[in-house]
């Protein structure tokens, strides 16, 4: 278990110190290979240095690192260019991180409520958002996110916030008033427990919305570029929200971090009303190219789609297998949670020491979330793992 005295506590202990990673696979110091569907936090969605990411960032980094947005950086109007082309028309805002991705729009709704009620600044302000929600530790972040672990020790929190229950377009319709400026949710929640909002609902909320005159905002950090099959997760549901945050996979493991905003939105931004040092940097841009470069050439979004079919089957079976243990299966393509009724933390350990490394979440969820290149063999060995350790606890 590693030990760093000089290090904020702010993280627990870990089990192990990793030292390098390649494919789908983290090894430890001792050489000890882990099948990663953890993916450092959905993260690496092209795994451990893929030789086109890895080629790409080396040869960046010889070129030009960092020259700030003071200067034109033709790869970051490219990227943008290519993210728009999967969001629709509108404009890209970079940043590094998604909790700057969701600072920003929240910033974004600010704007907007202020447009609408001519500039009078804080009488239309409110956003709206889901219980169990997970939106980043920023004080924007915490304040939309309703979880006594994130905000304890930090009130008074950013005012304005409000939350109503996913999935239940009435408690929406309730919570959203005539100070409401935004809608702001996650396509799937991730830290609280994998619970994706469904389609029917977005499509009510979307109506709904349109109708009052507010934003919807889809916070894609963790569950967008690629992770459920489609490049952002809400597609399937057909709506197009006002704007979208996104980070996490859209690098592949290098910091970066965006949103897009649909026209006319993308204006309440302008000159002096935002601003990053790092955010879109050339190095950023070009692992972020190469992101795309390999989710398109390898066909990656049609692979999650086709070889997490079975692999949801096989983890359904072991609700059937171990019924006092594993209460369901939730998520979509490569996010998967599977809700425990106990042993969350003893099967996570175990899982680990059988060298299958998971992520747990809110809701006694053990959350996989394999990279986009993942085989379907390597995802049937993650569930024999598994079933490996449930059988022992069982």
């Amino acid at each position: 278990m590693s030990h760093y005295q000089n290090l904020a506590k702010n993280y627990g202990p870990t089990p192990f110190d990793a030292k390098r990673g390649e494919g789908v696979y983290l090894y430890d110091q001792e050489e000890r290979r882990y099948l990663d569907f953890s993916s450092g936090i959905a993260v690496n969605a092209l795994g451990h240095s893929h030789p086109t990411w890895v080629k790409a960032v080396q040869e960046q980094a010889a070129e030009l690192v960092h020259c700030s947005n003071l200067f034109g950086i033709p790869s970051q109007q490219r990227l943008a260019d290519r993210l728009v082309k999967y969001a629709g028309p509108g404009r890209i805002l970079f940043c590094n991180s998604g909790a700057e991705s969701n600072e920003a729009l929240i910033k974004l709704a600010r704007l907007h409520g202020a447009k609408r009620v001519g500039r009078k600044e804080g009488v239309c302000f409110g956003i709206v958002c889901a219980e169990n929600a997970f939106h980043g530790r920023t004080f924007g972040g915490m304040a939309a996110t309703p979880q006594e672990k994130i905000q304890g020790g930090f009130r008074p929190m950013l005012d304005g916030f409000s939350h109503a229950v996913l999935n239940d377009i009435k408690s929406f319709d309730t919570a959203i008033d005539n100070s409401t400026a935004a809608v702001f949710l996650e396509s799937i929640q991730g830290e609280g427990g994998v619970f994706p909002a469904d389609s029917g609902f977005l499509r009510e909320l979307r109506a709904l919305c349109t109708e009052r005159g507010v934003l919807l905002m889809l916070d894609e950090v963790q569950c967008g570029i690629g992770r459920t099959g489609h490049f952002f997760a809400f597609e399937k549901s057909g709506v197009l929200p006002d704007a979208i945050g996104m980070a996490k996979g859209l690098g592949g493991g290098f910091p970066i971090g965006a949103i897009w905003m649909s026209e006319p939105y993308a204006e309440l931004y302008q000159p002096g009303s935002h601003g990053t040092t790092f955010g879109g940097n050339p190095l950023a841009c070009a692992a972020a190219h190469s992101v795309l470069d390999v989710i398109e050439r390898e066909d990656l979004l049609k692979h999650v789609r086709a070889v997490s079919k079975n692999w949801h089957i096989e983890l359904n079976q072991l609700v059937n297998d171990f019924p006092e243990i594993v209460a369901e299966v939730r998520g979509q393509g490569f996010m998967v949670g599977l809700a425990l009724k106990c042993h969350l933390n003893e099967v996570v350990a175990s899982v680990r020491e059988k060298s299958l490394l998971v992520v747990p979440a809110g809701h006694q969820t053990l959350r996989l979330l394999p990279p986009l290149i993942a085989t379907s063999e390597q995802l049937s060995e993650s569930v024999q793992i598994l079933k490996a350790a449930l059988s022992e606890l069982s």
